[in-house]
């Protein structure tokens, strides 16, 4: 690729200065052109003018993003008041109950003991008696924002190492803990990234990247073992590569008598094992060049069990011989119509949780594939848990929906007696709501899955307000968990829809490759019908539809209204991927070009390009209101594809509708770090939508 640079516009004024351009009384800040040409494959020349917001730490880029903040502030703070959006966000937000997760020996649960706080990790050894404060990350940090990521029991549940993060970025670090004292100790682990923390012994594995820098791209990656009490230059490199483009994964069994390992290449995946009860222990091949993914999740009797998808679209259970590893004795068959979402391994059993038709299915094996139990959950619900140490009969699970929190049931494992856990105490009436699983049709031909919630004795005169909501990428299934938001939006009047389109997994592997890589229009072309649907069974109108979603969703929902604005009237793009020809020179972007494509290969160049928002953005349309969210430490989705996005929307004359930048401070990916900046966030998305589809 070829680049060429040339400046536009060589007066630097003052970026807090304000343009002419005006939209609903809305004048946006002042922002310079400065013309970069790339030219690819010799033919192909794509030009942007804003490039420079790239280097987000600039003087003038923090002016800009200080001046849109300071725009966006007063625009949504008056629509968040006007609809009382924080105050009922908060009300609905409320839920008591007792909820604590087994690890080993002891139970666990996060507390948040005010707004402003990061949850603490509490501990006890009975379910009803977690109050011992173990770990609380708000101290000591020199002004940083830290929160606990995860955290991991030794074998014996005399350690606990866990991880935190800085400022929401995707950079951990790796403390430990005696149990159940809490005390401290020297361990401290840095430069960990994207990691599990697997024990062995009297250490752990945990896989670190060079930092080379904010925003720089994530290669390079090692796994490294790490004995308590040693320093961190200390720890044994494990596994590394040449070529710094491979990434690994690793694990050991709940015994710790196996080490695995695997490498994701371009083409294929490697696996390995150390077998620490063999005479001479050493990473070995296990399964060499696999095209399809083998997600290994435990050991049992010396056998590997592992669920995999090769045979099958919705995946199935198998037992491997790590000394024979290409003769498979399949344990739990592939079921019709329906997809494997999880398979927890026990001591003597297997619990399994399937979904067919937007239904949770819990059923039990033994490990010579004899079903001893089923239960069908109720639609639109998802279902977790069953943690604990691997012979405990006596255990507990989860269950929720998009209207309600999580409910504790007490199961035993061989009786399957369930009990309700302690009672759930809610702020509003969700018997009132309707959760209803129906399928519209794309192309005549192919029926895709969509939610809907409302209050019951909805009218269906195309009045109502509807956000449409969709994630569509990398084989993620759609598992709905309780969210105030939506409780509040359906007490406003709101109709709240999820679409499950191609490249989401909810159908299984053929659906996802139906929405992967070329296929990628296919998931934007879902989306847009769902508006359709919709509009034509007059649940809404495309003058009172939203359109929201996050990361690949917020990709999503962008490439629908630049390429149909006429579906929308307010459009709510999170953390989304706007540059399709530069994603991969940043961050997890090298990781993701199975999904995408890549701008060196000539076919994925050209369908990178017919997609991107981008690039796509028109002179003379004027593209639905839009509130385009971000966070200014976000390192897998670098703030600036935002930043550009709504540059290149706001300096054109055709845009009259309003396009505002909401840039969170202090935070990574995932947005705020404590509850009051998620009521905030979700109180200006609220207001703004609201406040948009009424006018």
């Amino acid at each position: 690729m070829i680049k060429s640079i040339t400046k536009v516009l060589t007066v630097l004024a003052l970026i807090l200065s304000f343009s002419a351009t005006k939209a609903q009384n809305l004048e946006y800040p002042f922002c310079p052109k400065h013309t970069v040409a790339d030219t690819f494959f010799n033919k192909y020349i794509v030009t942007e003018n804003y490039r420079w917001l790239e280097n987000v730490r600039s003087d003038s880029a923090v002016k800009w993003i200080e001046a849109e903040n300071k725009l966006s502030r007063k625009f949504l703070s008056k629509a968040s008041a006007k609809y009382n959006c924080k105050s009922l966000l908060d009300k609905f937000s409320y839920v008591r109950s007792k909820k604590a997760v087994k690890k080993g020996k002891y139970f666990y649960r996060k507390v948040i003991r005010n707004s402003m706080a990061s949850a603490s990790l509490y501990i006890g050894e009975k379910y009803n008696e977690v109050d011992q404060i173990l770990i609380d990350p708000n101290y000591n940090n020199k002004g940083d924002k830290v929160s606990i990521t995860s955290y991991h029991p030794s074998k014996d549940s005399k350690l606990l190492a866990y991880t935190i993060n800085r400022n929401g970025t995707d950079w951990r670090e790796i403390k430990v803990v005696s149990l159940p004292s809490g005390k401290k100790l020297s361990d401290h682990i840095k430069g960990v990234k994207f990691s599990s923390t697997e024990w062995k012994g009297d250490g752990f594995y945990y896989k670190k990247y060079p930092n080379k820098g904010e925003f720089y791209s994530s290669i390079g990656e090692e796994i490294y073992y790490h004995k308590l009490g040693d320093p961190q230059d200390k720890d044994k490199l494990i596994f590394k590569r040449k070529d710094p483009s491979v990434h690994f994964g690793f694990m050991t069994s709940s015994n710790e008598r196996f080490f695995f390992l695997y490498e994701e290449t371009k083409t294929h995946c490697n696996y390995f094992f150390i077998d620490f009860n063999s005479d001479q222990p050493y990473l070995r091949p296990l399964l060499m060049k696999q095209k399809n993914f083998i997600h290994i999740l435990d050991s049992q009797n010396g056998k590997i069990i592992a669920k995999i998808t090769k045979g099958s679209n919705g995946g199935s259970i198998v037992e491997i011989d790590p000394y024979n590893p290409y003769q498979w004795r399949e344990i739990v068959p592939a079921i019709k119509n329906g997809v494997l979402l999880r398979c927890i391994p026990k001591a003597d059993r297997l619990i399994t949780i399937f979904q067919r038709n937007q239904t949770p299915l819990l059923k039990i094996f033994k490990y010579s594939g004899e079903q001893l139990y089923s239960l069908e959950l109720p639609q639109s619900s998802s279902v977790n848990g069953f943690y604990g140490e691997k012979g405990e009969e006596d255990i507990t699970f989860t269950l929720q929906e998009l209207t309600k929190p999580a409910i504790t049931f007490h199961f035993n494992t061989r009786t399957f007696e369930r009990k309700y856990g302690d009672p759930v105490n809610v702020t509003f009436a969700f018997k009132n709501y309707e959760t209803k699983s129906i399928n519209y049709t794309v192309n005549d031909s192919i029926k895709v899955p969509l939610t809907l919630v409302y209050k019951k004795g909805l009218k269906l005169d195309g009045n109502n307000p509807c956000m449409l909501c969709a994630y569509g990428g990398f084989g993620r299934i759609f598992k709905p968990k309780f969210d105030p938001g939506i409780v509040y939006f359906i007490e406003k009047g709101g109709v709240f829809a999820y679409a499950n389109v191609r490249g989401g997994g909810d159908l299984g592997k053929k659906w996802t490759l139906a929405g992967r890589r070329l296929n990628k229009q296919n998931a934007i072309d879902d989306f847009n019908a769902a508006a359709e649907f919709l509009i034509k069974e007059k649940y809404t109108s495309s003058e009172k539809l939203a359109a929201k979603g996050s990361s690949h969703g917020g990709l999503l929902v962008a490439a629908a209204a630049i390429q149909r604005p006429d579906l929308y009237k307010a459009v709510v793009p999170v953390v989304g991927v706007m540059d399709m020809l530069r994603f991969e020179n940043f961050t997890v972007g090298n990781f993701h070009t199975d999904e995408f494509g890549s701008v060196q290969n000539s076919l994925d160049f050209v369908n990178l390009k017919s997609y991107s928002p981008l690039h796509n953005i028109k002179e003379d349309v004027n593209y639905p209101s839009m509130l385009v969210m971000t966070s200014e430490n976000d390192d897998r989705v670098p703030p600036f594809h935002s930043y550009k996005f709504v540059a290149r929307l706001q300096n054109r004359k055709a845009q009259t509708n309003p396009i505002l930048l909401r840039v969170e401070q202090d935070a990574g990916h995932n947005g705020a770090m404590n509850k009051n900046g998620h009521l905030r966030k979700k109180a200006d998305m609220y207001g703004f939508i609201l406040k948009i589809l009424n006018q």
